[in-house]
């Protein structure tokens, strides 16, 4: 699937200069800009998406803003664009916020004795901004996020600590979302089978068991707490803007019966697909901890699950549960997981009209049909139940 750019470009003060032809990338992501600047005939920094003609990605025609990173000496289409500024901005898609990163990363590296001799911007969208640093001392990682991901950094710190090797190594934060991680080889595990699946689900079984005497302190620096009540509300508020009466009503009795099941409130991981977990078959690293919160530990197991068949499924959830029984004896994790199918759901709708909420209009493209999509599939259960 193909992706055809268009940038409009500025130079490093913001001041508008015209926009390059359209041209081909080969990666149909839109968040994905490594190929859009390696294939622009200028030097550039892509700052944010300006439009897309297709109502989500991937693929189609997209247009960014980019900064030009000196004189440009090719002919440029004259356009109109809106560059008023937005409160919902992210710092680093504005002229000028890349590059103050980039020299807050490279300072961090210098003071650890990595200098960086190359910096490749990799990602930029509403929920980061990454970019690869390489130098004589190996490779490292500029990861930027917005404030609803800040606690982030806490998150990997505490983690080290207790479960080093199984997170990215933090080598550096500022404390407003820029963090710098040390590289972790292999890839990421899209198409991880159910073996592997089991696998990932046995080392994030000992990862939530060691995290448990974490859980104030992570609460304390940050990092949501959505235990029992607290996810009710949590999700009450975010879906309020949204069509989902029917399904908020007997949340809170039921989550009064998912506390009944005995098993801990920890942390959770929040988006634990296998596309979350590197490898490079030696050792399995679980990466993006930005939507991490504290709660009940079975959402990240039915995200594990997602699109096994049931046999599968059935099995995950079967050596999860023994687990937990073997961890927290006399506690139900069957009946937990059967109770929140729904609610998970549910959470992601909230999650993800969360980001709605805290993006500016034009970055809203890439999450508006997963708040209907969410709620649908939590809308279900409830259905099938009637």
């Amino acid at each position: 699937m193909i992706r055809t750019v268009t940038l409009v470009l500025v130079d490093p003060a913001g001041r508008p200069l015209g926009a390059l032809p359209p041209y081909d990338v080969p990666t149909p992501w839109w968040q994905e800009v490594e190929s859009v600047v390696r294939g622009a005939p200028v030097e550039v920094t892509v700052l944010r998406l300006l439009a897309g003609e297709r109502p989500a990605p991937p693929g189609g025609a997209v247009a960014y803003l980019a900064e030009a990173a000196g004189p440009v000496r090719v002919p440029l289409m004259p356009v109109s664009v809106e560059l008023a500024p937005h409160p919902l901005r992210a710092p680093w898609a504005e002229p000028g916020g890349p590059a103050a990163s980039l020299a807050w990363a490279r300072a961090a590296l210098d003071r650890l004795g990595r200098p960086v001799t190359e910096a490749a911007q990799q990602r930029t969208w509403n929920l980061s901004a990454i970019w690869r640093l390489d130098g004589p001392c190996g490779t490292a990682w500029l990861k930027q996020v917005p404030a609803f991901f800040r606690h982030e950094a806490a998150v990997l710190r505490r983690l080290d600590a207790v479960v080093p090797g199984l997170v990215p190594t933090l080598l550096a934060d500022d404390g407003d979302g820029r963090m710098l991680l040390d590289h972790v080889p292999g890839e990421d595990r899209y198409e991880a089978d159910s073996a592997e699946r089991q696998a990932i689900a046995a080392d994030h079984h000992a990862l939530q068991v060691r995290a448990l005497p974490l859980a104030d302190d992570l609460v304390a620096a940050g990092v949501p707490d959505l235990c029992g009540a607290g996810l009710a509300r949590w999700i009450r508020a975010a879906l309020a803007p949204h069509a989902a009466p029917a399904l908020l009503d007997g949340l809170a009795a039921r989550l009064e019966e998912v506390r009944r099941c005995g098993l801990p409130d920890t942390l959770v991981h929040g988006d634990l697909h296998p596309g979350n977990v590197r490898s490079d078959g030696q050792r399995r690293v679980i990466i993006d901890w930005g939507d991490s919160f504290v709660g009940h530990p079975a959402f990240d197991i039915l995200r594990l699950t997602e699109r096994l068949d049931p046999a599968a499924a059935s099995s995950l959830l079967a050596a999860w549960s023994a687990r937990w029984r073997a961890s927290v004896p006399g506690c139900e994790p069957e009946r937990a997981v059967e109770l929140l199918r729904p609610v998970a759901a549910l959470r992601l709708a909230a999650v993800y009209a969360a980001f709605l909420a805290g993006i500016e209009p034009s970055e809203r493209v890439y999450h508006e049909a997963d708040v209907p999509d969410w709620l649908a599939q939590a809308a279900a259960p409830y259905v099938d139940a009637a």
